[in-house]
């Protein structure tokens, strides 16, 4: 049997959100035991309603064998859906507009993600979490296809959400929002603004208080003129002009130890004599991003939570295919109240 820990200072708001606003979030990998599992515990921690996709009698012999409830869990095989046909008509209206003909609509509405996408975007499930089992591009590709895109946003990315009660400085209340830990390998001057001003925003409606982003570089407030320093320089000034001060400060160019560790300020930066610890790390390359996330998981012992992608009109999210359990449900939520906060974060949606 499945242990889940007791919920962290991420997680247990998240709960205690969905709870009051119970949401559906879709899972495309569904014949997975880790899937079910999570199922069972969204269900009985009252969270909303999961729906797994994939062959029925499959999945309902796994949690048979398994020990696990199915009562209240969806499952879907997309090909027998009644949603199946009109997906198809859609993505074949879609893909004529786009100049595209010739395409097999029903073999490409079949594949689980492109099916999840379309239930999604047409609101038939509040958010999509895949990747359990899949390769990151086999996610990625139909939520990129088949969601419509935040126009406000130049690029698509995505957040990593880390947590850890062990680790010093870890950011205010343990919880850190590194971006982009996916999608982008070399951001320009406005990417790297866009996801500074929108990954703040996310931090900002999870943690329900103003937060710090720190614009990551090798140099403090021009103690370097290199080119990548400087492109951090250009892109803090843009991101500040996309932000509320109420919602979010944002800080660069500096230094890691800067950024979470009060202590080292006035050494290394004598005229800023005091500095919250930052909430968000926006990295200066998708290299950096990802190779961090991946040191403070499997080295630093964080708990993790997505990639959290933004930059779509809808939640959705790619877990690694080594996701725990806890992982999958963390992300799920954050998901869910994502979907409750919808009309905030896009507010022209």
């Amino acid at each position: 049997m499945s242990h889940f820990p007791e919920p962290n200072s991420f997680t247990k708001p998240l709960f205690d959100q969905l709870k009051r606003h119970p949401k559906r979030i879709v899972f495309p990998e569904g014949e997975d035991e880790r899937v079910l599992r999570v199922a069972a515990r969204f269900v009985e921690l009252g969270l909303g309603v999961p729906i797994l996709l994939g062959d029925r009698d499959k999945i309902s012999t796994l949690g048979k064998n398994l020990g696990v409830s199915m009562d209240f869990v969806r499952v879907i095989d997309p090909v027998k859906s009644s949603d199946f046909r009109l997906f198809s008509r859609r993505l074949e209206r879609i893909e004529r507009y786009r100049g595209v003909v010739g395409v097999d609509a029903e073999g490409v509405v079949a594949k689980p993600h492109y099916f999840a996408a379309m239930m999604v975007q047409y609101g038939q499930a509040d958010a999509c979490l895949g990747g359990n089992l899949t390769e990151p591009a086999g996610v990625f590709r139909p939520l990129l296809h088949l969601i419509a895109p935040d126009p406000k946003v130049s690029k698509v990315f995505a957040v990593t959400v880390m947590t850890s009660d062990r680790l010093a400085n870890f950011g205010r209340d343990g919880v850190l929002f590194l971006a982009d830990t996916g999608l982008i390998p070399d951001p320009e001057v406005g990417d790297l603004a866009s996801i500074a001003a929108e990954t703040g925003m996310l931090a900002y409606h999870h943690m329900g208080r103003r937060v710090r982003v720190a614009m990551l570089s090798h140099s403090n407030h021009g103690s370097s003129r290199s080119d990548s320093a400087l492109r951090m320089v250009a892109a803090t000034a843009a991101a500040r002009e996309k932000v509320s001060l109420d919602e979010c400060v944002i800080d660069g160019e500096i230094q890691l130890d800067v950024a979470l560790d009060p202590e080292v300020v006035p050494r290394k930066l004598p005229a800023i004599s005091k500095s919250e610890r930052a909430d968000v790390l926006v990295f200066p390359s998708l290299d950096a991003a990802h190779i961090s996330s991946k040191i403070l998981r499997h080295l630093g012992g964080a708990e993790c939570y997505g990639k959290l992608i933004r930059g779509l009109t809808r939640p959705a999210a790619q877990v690694p295919r080594t996701a725990t359990e806890e992982m999958i449900l963390g992300t799920a939520a954050a998901l869910g109240v994502e979907a409750i906060q919808y009309r905030l974060l896009h507010p022209k949606g």
